[in-house]
C-alpha cells in the first residue's frame, strides 16, 4: 500500500522500497524519538515518519552536474534530494499503529523496570535509543504472542548496533533476558502474554 503524503518534503517520483517488518521496528523507532522530543502527538507525526525513507543528504553541496559535468535538470536535481516513499502491506501498518500504542501506554513500566535492573546506571543516562528498542521488544514480547521473543529480541539487538552505541546491543540483551527471566518466574511466559497487565508486573 503506497500512501500519498502532502507535506513540503520532496518525495521521489520514480523511485520506491519495499516495507518490511525490520523497517517497521526503525520506523517505531523513529517515530517514538520524535514523539520524546517534540511532545507532538504520535499520531501527526506518523504519515511523514513511517511512510518514507529518509535521504540525508551525504553531500552538503547542492547537486548540480552529473559525473560527465553535465549541467542537471530541475527535475533531476529534485530525485537527487528526494526522500523514497515506502510501500507497505496493510497488516504492516496495523502492526506499526499497535506497537507504537502499546510502546506508549507501558512507557512507565518499561522505564520503571530498566530503572531497576540497570546496574549503577540511573534512567537518565541511558540512551533513548536503547530505552525505546526495549519497549519495543518488551511490547513484543507481552502484545504480539504470533511473533518468537528471540526474533524479537534479535530484531531490537541488530537495530542498536545500526543506530546506538558500542555497547548498546549488550545492555538491551542485559535487560530482555532479565524480563523473560521474570515472565517465567510468574509462569506467564506463553500464550496468556496477551491478557497480562504490565501495571501486574514488579
Amino acid at each position: 500500500m503506497k500512501i500519498e503524503l502532502e507535506d513540503d518534503f520532496p518525495l521521489s517520483k520514480v523511485r520506491s522500497v519495499e516495507g518490511s517488518r525490520r523497517l517497521v521496528r526503525e520506523k517505531v523507532l523513529q517515530i517514538l524519538n520524535a514523539y520524546e522530543v517534540s511532545e507532538i502527538p504520535w499520531t501527526q507525526q506518523f504519515p511523514h515518519i513511517f511512510n518514507r525513507l529518509f535521504n540525508f543528504g551525504d553531500d552538503e553541496t547542492e547537486p548540480t552536474e552529473n559525473s560527465n559535468g553535465k549541467i542537471l535538470k530541475p527535475s533531476e536535481v529534485y530525485e537527487l534530494e528526494a526522500d523514497q516513499p515506502i510501500i507497505w502491506k496493510p497488516e504492516y501498518i496495523e502492526f506499526a499503529r499497535t506497537l507504537i500504542e502499546k510502546c506508549v501506554e507501558n512507557k512507565e513500566f518499561c522505564d520503571s523496570f530498566i530503572e531497576k535492573n540497570s546496574q549503577n546506571w540511573e534512567l537518565e543516562r541511558i540512551a533513548n535509543i536503547d530505552r525505546f528498542l526495549i519497549y519495543i521488544a518488551v511490547s513484543e514480547l507481552m502484545f504480539f504472542p504470533d511473533i518468537p521473543p528471540k526474533v524479537s529480541i534479535n530484531e531490537v539487538i541488530d537495530i542498536a548496533k545500526k543506530y546506538s552505541t558500542s555497547k548498546s546491543s549488550v545492555f538491551i540483551n542485559g535487560i530482555m533476558e532479565a524480563f523473560i527471566k521474570m515472565l517465567k518466574e510468574k509462569d506467564e511466559f506463553s500464550t496468556k502474554l496477551l491478557t497480562l497487565n504490565p501495571k501486574e508486573i514488579k
